[in-house]
């Protein structure tokens, strides 16, 4: 399948520099077609993507943005493990001496999970049917919200 950006895919609201941004999937989640499609589409807004591939476990997602001085981490979720997985990351990224958005997206979240993944402290949760550009400005979104600074005006306010 070739997906061509949009061109609200390809110019997201300013933010500089380009967020850094962690991609992989958690644990046995051998998924990762959605997660490369993601980078790809997230390098070419202009974002700086590290991807770190299948088999990750939350501390692999905060050492590597913490080697990497991430504004966010994103996990492609199509198998259950992110609610046995996403507390501990969350934890992990809660300790840090700095401040990482953490954006989920997968064919499996339901609705009441999302709810409840917001609750926690996701910045944001993408469905499979999402077009790129939102979850392009969900990203941006959560690397401002990160950075502690306000969207460009005509995006929403990070959620807090």
């Amino acid at each position: 399948m070739t997906t061509t950006p949009s061109p609200a895919a390809a110019a997201p609201a300013p933010l500089s520099p380009p967020p850094r941004v962690i991609i992989g999937t958690y644990a046995l989640d051998q998924h990762e077609v959605a997660a490369l499609m993601v980078s790809r589409v997230l390098r070419d807004a202009g974002a700086d993507v590290i991807y770190l591939g299948r088999f990750n476990l939350p501390e692999h997602f905060v050492e590597a943005a913490v080697q990497e001085d991430a504004d966010v981490i994103g996990i492609s979720c199509h198998s259950w493990e992110y609610l046995e997985l996403t507390g501990d990351l969350l934890a992990r990224v809660e300790a840090l001496d700095r401040d990482v958005s953490v954006v989920l997206g997968g064919s499996v979240i339901t609705d009441t999970d999302t709810a409840g993944l917001l609750e926690q402290g996701v910045a944001a949760v993408i469905g499979p049917s999402a077009p790129e550009a939102e979850f392009v400005e969900a990203v941006w979104r959560a690397a401002a919200r990160a950075r502690g600074v306000t969207p460009a005006p005509g995006s929403p306010a990070p959620a807090s």
